[in-house]
């Protein structure tokens, strides 16, 4: 996560209205704290409290009809950082 104070609640909410967007179940899990929780990519508030910050790694991982897809547009608005909904 390069997005300079994390996973907090814009870019969050980015993240949430975007996996909304798909059929599949997208879970999201904080690999830097161990993994061990996931969270669902349409809950806020699972989502935070992951406690995603700048330079944790995470991981997606999506099951359903357009899965890859749905994966593949996750990682895309991190990689861009979020745009201008995320600063």
């Amino acid at each position: 996560m390069e997005h300079e104070h994390g996973l907090h609640l814009r870019p969050a909410a980015d993240f949430v209205r975007l996996a909304a967007k798909y059929q599949s179940v997208v879970k999201v899990a904080n690999l830097t704290r161990g993994g061990d929780r996931e969270a669902s990519a349409r809950s806020l508030l699972e989502i935070t409290a992951l406690g995603i910050n700048q330079g944790h790694t995470i991981r997606l991982r999506a099951t359903g009809e357009d899965a890859e897809a749905a994966v593949q547009a996750l990682a895309d608005l991190i990689r861009s950082n979020f745009g201008a909904g995320g600063q």
